[in-house]
């Protein structure tokens, strides 16, 4: 065997390789437990427990794209839409999860596997402009503030996919084109926090991570009360939010503020510059919202709301 020809095969079989990668973490967060554990074995990682995988992507922090790029900040709607109609633009049809990270990593990978068994140098661009897309639009645009997020849960199954994920992702970011604009999404995003907004656009900016820049999780709103000597109510975090208000409107503003601080941190470290960065839109996002809770705080009124 010739040198060039050993050489091809090594990287054939590291681009297979980092195919089937991508798909066992996909795998590894789509397939509830027991059935994770084959990918999570694969990827020698430790298999998440049926209370650990509920804890975090079930009630925690569910991992779906809509939620974080559409503008109500749930399941489906708009940001499920978009997602769907990418699928729907490669000619198949979309899951009722289109938009769940471990789809997207699963299609990823079969789009990368198509590009490279293309038989032809029109194919093989064609899936590699699809694959681009789909990196840039649906996956980076949001990915890394989630595993961020998960990371933080304290749940070290959970922890080590997501570096493992993340590692992953950001080499795929290495090998695709660079965004030639931001993701749509992010370009269509509501406006931030206005300097006198009502008490309800304010929560629903809060549980809204494409309106915010942070992501606000239960576990995020417990830690945070605690050290304010506050009490979180069981329920959703934007009832949560309203008992934090009701309680001390002016205490709760300056804690999310510095919540969005911490945040716009965590996206500045996953950016890479340029005009079309989405997390550096995400770490501008994010540090105008705690620029203008801090401002609220300040004029925060006597009745525990502000003005």
């Amino acid at each position: 065997m010739s040198g060039a020809t050993a050489a091809l095969q090594h990287a054939e079989q590291e681009t297979a390789a980092r195919w089937e990668l991508l798909r066992a973490l996909g795998a590894a967060v789509l397939t509830p437990p027991p059935h994770n554990a084959g990918p999570c074995q694969a990827l020698d990682l430790p298999v998440q427990t049926g209370a650990e995988h509920t804890q975090v992507f079930v009630l925690g922090a569910p991992p779906h794209a809509a939620i974080h790029l559409g503008p109500e900040g749930k399941l489906g709607g708009e940001g499920l839409d978009r997602i769907s109609g990418f699928w729907r633009a490669l000619g198949l049809t979309a899951p009722e999860d289109a938009d769940h990270l471990g789809t997207l990593l699963l299609l990823y990978a079969e789009l990368g596997e198509a590009e490279t068994a293309a038989g032809s140098d029109k194919v093989r661009a064609q899936m590699r402009r699809a694959r681009t897309a789909l990196f840039h639009e649906h996956l980076w645009s949001w990915a890394p503030g989630y595993l961020a997020a998960v990371s933080g849960f304290g749940v070290p199954s959970v922890a080590e996919w997501a570096q493992l994920t993340g590692q992953a992702l950001r080499a795929e970011l290495e090998d695709v084109e660079p965004a030639t604009m931001l993701p749509l999404a992010l370009r269509e995003a509501p406006a931030p926090l206005d300097a006198d907004p009502t008490f309800d656009q304010t929560l629903d900016m809060l549980v809204a991570p494409v309106r915010s820049g942070m992501i606000l999780t239960y576990p995020d709103l417990e830690s945070a009360a605690a050290g304010a000597g506050l009490g979180v109510r069981r329920g959703e975090r934007r009832y949560a939010l309203k008992a934090l208000f009701e309680q001390d409107a002016g205490v709760t503003l300056r804690m999310l503020a510095a919540h969005a601080d911490r945040w716009s941190a965590v996206h500045a470290a996953h950016a890479h510059g340029g005009p079309n960065d989405a997390c550096s839109w995400w770490s501008a996002r994010a540090a105008g919202t705690s620029a203008s809770l801090t401002e609220l705080a300040g004029r925060v009124g006597m009745s525990g709301e502000a003005s």
